[in-house]
């Protein structure tokens, strides 16, 4: 079974190392049940195919998907979040008795709202140590959301952005190498980066205070400028030029982006000026580098 997998494997990476794959795959499989050798085959065509793609660990598409794979995590759990932050204000803001609002909501809004959570809840397992398990979760709630649309169930204003945005931030988060998922020091800082990113908004909606360290959360701004300063951080301690790390961050951003899209009633400019400050942030971190290097 193991020689047509290894065909998988680009040639020259074939010509190099098939016939040691194949030697230690048969001897790995050979004593074991059906079921797990069906695994292990899986594992290794899995394999093969991030080896063809460039998503190894080694290659330089695989380190980048590793730092971005946390952040894309934390950012479709910030938009989950504060969609259900939003739906929950209103539940308890509203004059109606709660058992009321629950039982008159439809199986549409509900369903959305338990996806929601799966993601959140994901992304917490996740960036807490267990990252298995917890991407397994927020998979399966990104996955739902993204079917629920194609459905014809369109709660939120997002229009046809949001099914993309969910199978986008899964191809992010998968596309992470096995063994450099889970990082400690990035699942610590995307999961601050989410914190930092969905607290202020919910309070500021919640009337507990009016500016977020005076920068306005309307059109979800505040989530992306997080999200772009959580990645010059990472760039000034790396003491790299910030490409790498601004361009993880662009590609985690996409449920933010649609966030925004969503929060400005489907006006363009908000979202475009969220995905310029990216940029701006970018060429402020790579010239502040730059000017260090040469003191």
């Amino acid at each position: 079974m193991s020689d047509p997998l290894v065909r998988l494997y680009p040639a020259a990476y074939r010509a190099a190392y098939g016939q040691e794959i194949i030697d230690v795959h048969r001897e790995m499989t050979a004593d074991m049940p059906c079921p797990a050798r069906l695994r292990a085959d899986a594992d290794l065509a899995a394999h093969a195919l991030r080896v063809r793609l460039g998503l190894d660990p080694a290659a330089p598409a695989g380190r980048f998907f590793a730092l971005a794979a946390p952040f894309a995590l934390a950012a479709g759990a910030v938009a989950s979040g504060l969609h259900l932050s939003s739906w929950y204000a209103g539940l308890v803001l509203s004059p109606a008795p709660v058992w009321v609002q629950l039982s008159a909501m439809d199986g549409a809004w509900t369903l959305y709202m338990l996806l929601s959570l799966l993601v959140c809840v994901g992304a917490v397992m996740a960036l807490t140590g267990r990252w298995g398990p917890g991407v397994g979760v927020a998979v399966c709630g990104l996955l739902g959301t993204a079917v629920q649309w194609a459905a014809g169930a369109h709660v939120y204003d997002d229009g046809a952005i949001a099914p993309v945005v969910a199978l986008l931030t899964v191809a992010v988060v998968l596309a992470c190498p096995p063994d450099r998922r889970g990082d400690r020091r990035l699942s610590a800082a995307a999961g601050a980066m989410a914190a930092a990113g969905w607290f202020p908004v919910v309070a500021v909606d919640a009337g507990t205070y009016t500016g977020a360290f005076g920068v306005t959360t309307d059109y979800g701004a505040w989530p992306m400028l997080v999200l772009a300063f959580t990645g010059a951080v990472l760039a000034l301690r790396a003491r790299s030029s910030g490409l790498r790390e601004m361009g993880a961050m662009a590609v985690a951003s996409p449920p933010l982006v649609a966030y925004s899209y969503a929060t400005a009633w489907g006006d363009l400019r908000p979202v475009l000026g969220t995905l310029l400050l990216l940029s701006v942030v970018a060429a402020l971190t790579a010239f502040f580098q730059a000017v260090r290097r040469r003191r």
